[in-house]
């Protein structure tokens, strides 16, 4: 049995697409750390994505969709970009509150 081909349209081959361009701009931006260089780089990978537009073949659709995929995967950062504030980030629960007893705190009077 081969495997299905989904239509060039698609909601599936749209939310891949998205996937992967995002992908693409998050592996931009753990490599390059100047906002502007990262700018140009995001300018070049969306015009990467427009390029292959108007494609309407399922099988080169699924071709360009491995590329692309081999592409991060060849790319990819050994050591990814993580937002200060975000699980793993270098901030991450740095002064939380300190954790209260269970059950209600007795309140002392004050000689």
């Amino acid at each position: 049995m081969s495997t299905p081909i989904v239509a060039p349209f698609s909601q599936a081959n749209r939310s891949r697409v998205a996937s992967l361009y995002k992908r693409s701009l998050k592996l931009a931006r753990d490599w390059l750390i100047h906002r502007d260089s990262w700018r140009r780089q995001a300018m070049l990978i969306r015009e990467r994505f427009e390029q292959n537009r108007d494609v309407h073949d399922p099988r080169l659709l699924n071709d360009i969709f491995a590329k692309t995929e081999a592409e991060l995967l060849k790319y990819k950062h050994p050591h990814p970009y993580i937002v200060p504030t975000a699980p793993g980030g270098s901030k991450w629960e740095r002064n939380i509150p300190p954790k209260l007893a269970d059950g209600p705190v007795e309140q002392r009077e004050v000689d």
